[in-house]
């Protein structure tokens, strides 16, 4: 049987103590996709939503999100980041936005998490910038892409 650390002895869920931990640079990489109707997807690129900037929106909404990660993911340590950067490539002829998140931290645990928080921040505020336009959009595929750093070492998604 697997341990989990984040069960006590009863089986109750508890936060992993990380104090004795030694603090290691940390840095993880995520990514999701944005599906949607061809024309949301050149009305995004040409600035004409409605609403607004898209990816101007989406990047804060990431950046923010990821920040507050241990306030909506129960077991998460409060972390300080020290760098969050969130970029898009669009396909038009797709119809999907890439949504890529780097976080990074010197600390005692991962930031896989922040990681992946900020992606589903950034999916969802492209979702509420362009539903007006595209009920259809779909949020996809969110997954880690490399973390490093700490005694579990590198992880790098073989696709």
């Amino acid at each position: 049987m697997i341990n989990f650390t984040h069960l006590d002895e009863k089986g109750r869920a508890k936060m992993v103590d990380v104090t004795a931990k030694e603090s290691t640079v940390r840095e993880a990489v995520a990514q999701g996709k944005v599906l949607m109707n061809l024309n949301t997807v050149t009305a995004i690129e040409q600035g004409e939503m409605p609403k607004g900037d898209v990816f101007g929106v989406a990047r804060i909404a990431g950046i923010m999100a990821a920040k507050k990660t241990s306030d909506i993911i129960p077991m998460c340590h409060p972390l300080e980041l020290t760098g969050i950067n969130i970029d898009f490539s669009s396909n038009i002829e797709k119809g999907e936005i890439t949504i890529k998140a780097n976080v990074k931290t010197v600390g005692k645990t991962g930031v896989e998490m922040e990681a992946m928080t900020a992606v589903s921040a950034a999916a969802l505020a492209i979702y509420d910038m362009c539903k007006s336009a595209d009920r259809g959009i779909i949020l996809s595929d969110i997954k880690l892409i490399t973390k490093s750093g700490g005694k579990s070492g590198t992880f790098v998604r073989k696709e």
